[in-house]
């Protein structure tokens, strides 16, 4: 009851803010110490019993909300800490930090320039250079950022299927063809999801086959393709992953744009992981034939180091993304008023209240410039493969396919001193699949490191290990190594 805007209320204000950023800070330096643990591990029914988490019709006092906040901080894990390789999304960028807190204080809606207009304009820059690294002429296009990646792809596919039947949007599906999509069996579960959302149906996203490196193979896109339209089908979108979520691979886009272009059917490239690599002079040939795509899902909140979330759609035929989501809700999309209503986003997304994503990645992108991203990707990338080389030939490591990653995700298995020089059988097999899962769970309760690990089609758990921590140095590599091995000798 103290803070504003209660009246006098500016100096209790201002030091209970000045606390709260206090506490900030230190985690931020906390999150780059090494000597400190990256997760405070405590099961679920213990953190749950350990404090008073519930909600009481009487207020607490700011201490005790200061309180909450250090304990909410001291059980969260550090997912800026050099030593965390969990997720695609990972790292702590302290310019991309600021914007978040700019745009928090902000508070604004992204749906008109009317009540966003710095926000609108720099969301309609950054998307336009975005789309001219993709390779669209003068950057031409149009675009967006929702919440993730899974719902730019949908986006995709709401925009595909509108494209090929615009009756859709008022007739519902009854109204056309059973349709089909087609994306690699590595491809992420979000182009299911959507077609599930969208009431195309799982069972109508054919999941084409992938070579030994998880690339999707042409010829089967071919051959699938050309059955679907036997029996009848209507395939209308074709989602190639460049950089998929367990291996790192890219699809062969200039083969899969061809087949498209034949076929006529919509390209999507989702490039969640793997777009960051246009940043780079060195890498994005990986992604030669985007520039063909009808589509584009960019996540820069994973490879470039973004806050979450920040995650672009970017669409290369303009007002396509218009005319299917708009609704002409005149009560928020005057048509006269007394600036141009292009500015006006709200009416092409999904979402009416709209978060502003823009802001952290257009002040880092001013912070860094396009050499800044380079050089922090290529550093990743370098990471990577110093990884695969350390242990390709290391006794007690198998690679899950052979070859240098071509992004940073490194997979391989721990083979414990136990199973090692083991004939492949069954038993083997049952037993390698317990190694990952019990070495995760000691990395956690010890708090030193984390990593991900699952299975993949026939092959049991194995680590994958991801970089994309611009403070991950060849040392956090090594102590990773080295942490397996320690952890792992007596399994």
């Amino acid at each position: 009851p103290d803070l504003l805007p209660t009246c006098n209320g500016e100096i209790t204000t201002m030091s209970f803010l000045q606390d709260v950023v206090d506490i900030l800070l230190q985690y931020v330096v906390k999150s780059f110490d090494r000597s400190t643990k990256v997760i405070d591990f405590h099961y679920p029914n213990e953190l749950l019993q350990e404090y008073n988490w519930e909600l009481a019709d009487q207020p607490q006092t700011l201490e005790e909300i200061l309180l909450n906040c250090r304990t909410t901080l001291k059980y969260a894990i550090k997912t800026g800490h050099p030593r965390y390789f969990n997720q695609l999304s990972t790292g702590l960028d302290m310019v991309g930090l600021a914007a978040d807190w700019l745009t928090s204080a902000a508070n604004t809606n992204m749906f008109t320039y009317e009540i966003a207009p710095v926000f609108v304009l720099l969301e309609y820059v950054t998307l336009r250079k975005m789309r001219e690294m993709v390779g669209w002429p003068g950057g031409c296009g149009d675009g967006i950022f929702s919440p993730g990646g899974a719902i730019s792809n949908m986006y995709a596919m709401l925009i595909a299927r509108f494209k090929m039947f615009p009756e859709v949007k008022e007739k519902g599906m009854a109204a056309i063809p059973r349709l089909v999509a087609f994306t690699s069996e590595h491809s992420h579960f979000s182009v299911k999801k959507g077609a599930a959302a969208l009431g195309i149906g799982t069972d109508s996203v054919i999941l084409i086959r992938c070579d030994e490196r998880g690339k999707m193979i042409p010829s089967d896109l071919e051959r699938r393709i050309v059955e679907a339209k036997q029996k009848g089908f209507v395939p209308f979108l074709v989602s190639a992953t460049a950089g998929t979520t367990v291996y790192g691979a890219f699809d062969p886009l200039i083969a899969i744009a061809d087949i498209c272009k034949k076929y006529k059917i919509w390209m999507h490239v989702d490039g969640a992981w793997g777009g960051g690599l246009l940043m780079s002079r060195k890498h994005k040939w990986k992604l030669n034939g985007v520039e063909r795509a009808n589509s584009v899902t960019w996540n820069p909140h994973k490879m470039m180091g973004v806050p979450l979330q920040c995650s672009a759609l970017l669409v290369r035929e303009e007002g396509l993304m218009q005319s299917c989501n708009q609704m002409h809700a005149s009560y928020l999309f005057q048509q006269d008023k007394h600036y141009d209503l292009s500015y006006d986003t709200g009416d092409k997304a999904l979402q009416c209240g709209r978060h502003v994503d823009v802001f952290k990645l257009w002040l880092m992108w001013r912070a860094k410039g396009t050499t800044g991203f380079e050089a922090q990707i290529d550093k990743c990338l370098e990471l990577a493969e110093y990884l695969y080389n350390k242990i390709k030939n290391r006794e007690g490591y198998e690679m899950v396919f052979d070859g240098k990653p071509q992004h940073t995700n490194v997979c391989f298995w721990y083979i414990p001193p136990s199973l090692r020089g083991v004939e492949d059988s069954e038993e083997r097999t049952s037993r390698l699949m317990k190694v990952a899962p019990v070495i995760k769970a000691r990395m956690m309760e010890y708090g030193t490191t984390m990593v991900s690990y699952q299975p993949l089609g026939d092959k049991v758990n194995f680590f994958r290990m991801v970089i994309s921590n611009p403070a991950a140095t060849h040392q956090d590599i090594d102590f990773l190594i080295d942490e397996i091995e320690r952890l792992g000798q007596d399994l």
